[in-house]
């Protein structure tokens, strides 16, 4: 990539860290066997991997190895803990809450699971983008068998109280899906103490591969039982079929366990950068606005609403920075996001928004250089713009 580029997109993906990558690679060529091959050296060495890296992704949960299941990423995951529980549990009640503002992930598959009969309910939010415990509490009725909230926002950043949440979920007797994508890796997490049924997470969300994600699925108190989605050889006990891809497994492990390491003061440096770009944009801009509540929220997410400026515009004025509007997922969209239109924002503001993410390899002189950059491009459109 070209030098004077600066990457501020660390919430739609982020490189692969080095040292993932050199554990890797072995299992691309010498260590390439099958881990359901049981009668060899190779696959007894993929299976052991495999089986590492399952106790290094449930260590950063703090789960059990036996409650991971791999899947190709967080939307298989998300599908597979959405449809599994509707079609195990569909017998107790047809009834599935979520929040406006989730990933396109959970809406489309409910939006799928509606087709199929079940009644979804979605609930909204104030504009600092956090559920209420009580509208959630009276959301859910005798029918209810599953609540879906997303631990921390994708477009946004903010931070969901997830173990209010859970504490609630329990004491009602249903199911609490967590779509961790963007949490896990970033702030601490752990489904015990938040009492999270199922977690969908992404390698590539925390330093990782594409193309591997994980399901966590509680075994006890309470047990959950999924009805599976995809057939054809019982792997990952019977909930996921298909041979295991160990080099992708094998990354998505290491990058489990430097985080397991690293993360607490990789998230204090993160946070620091983030409060620099965001006070440096305002201190030297009118008509910004940080979107999402300005607390809870996660350290690298960077969410602003340029008043006065077409947003498209802005977007392309800022070509040698990596930088988004929205979610990676829906990029392809004319339509203003439906995170920031939950929130209360109008079209245009909703347009006139950049989404920064700042990450592992962001440096101070990079934030330095995008507050320079955007304020000296805001500032030349809004001087041009007609009035």
């Amino acid at each position: 990539m070209q030098r004077n580029h600066i990457y501020l997109d660390y919430q739609a993906t982020t490189p692969v860290d080095p040292r993932v990558m050199e554990v890797m690679l072995p299992y691309f060529t010498e260590k390439f066997g099958n881990p359901a091959s049981k009668s060899h050296v190779y696959g007894w060495a993929a299976r052991e991997a495999v089986e590492a890296a399952r106790s290094q992704v449930a260590a950063l949960i703090g789960a059990t190895p036996r409650e991971i299941i791999f899947t190709s990423g967080a939307t298989e995951a998300i599908n597979l803990a959405l449809k599994g529980v509707a079609g195990m549990y569909a017998s107790k009640g047809r009834h599935i809450i979520t929040v406006a503002t989730e990933h396109r992930a959970v809406l489309d598959t409910c939006k799928a699971l509606e087709q199929s009969g079940f009644k979804v309910t979605y609930l909204g939010v104030p504009e600092n983008g956090l559920l209420d415990l009580d509208e959630l509490r009276r959301a859910i009725t005798g029918e209810t068998i599953l609540v879906s909230v997303m631990h921390a926002n994708n477009e946004i950043g903010v931070i969901q109280p997830m173990a209010g949440i859970g504490a609630l979920c329990r004491e009602k007797g249903v199911f609490l899906h967590v779509d961790g994508a963007q949490s896990v890796g970033k702030i601490p997490v752990d489904v015990q103490a938040m009492r999270i049924d199922l977690l969908a997470l992404s390698a590539h969300k925390l330093y990782g591969p594409m193309g591997i994600g994980a399901l966590y699925v509680r075994r006890r108190n309470p047990q959950v039982r999924l009805k599976a989605q995809i057939h054809g050889g019982g792997h990952e006990r019977g909930l996921r079929s298909g041979s295991l891809p160990t080099p992708l497994i094998v990354g998505l492990g290491a990058a489990c366990q430097i985080l397991i390491d690293e993360l607490h003061a990789e998230g204090q440096r993160i946070q620091i950068l983030r409060d620099r770009l965001w006070s440096g944009i305002r201190s030297r801009l009118d008509q910004v606005q940080l979107n999402g509540d300005p607390h809870h929220r996660l350290p690298g997410n960077v969410n602003v609403s340029f008043g006065g400026v077409d947003g498209n515009t802005l977007l392309a004025s800022l070509a040698n920075i990596a930088v988004s509007s929205g979610s990676a997922c829906t990029s392809e969209s004319t339509e203003p996001s439906h995170v920031l239109r939950a929130l209360g924002l109008d079209d245009a503001l909703a347009r006139a928004s950049i989404r920064f993410g700042i990450g592992r390899f962001t440096t101070e002189a990079e934030i330095d250089a995008v507050v320079n950059t955007v304020v000296e491009n805001v500032e030349r459109l809004r001087a041009t713009a007609p009035h």
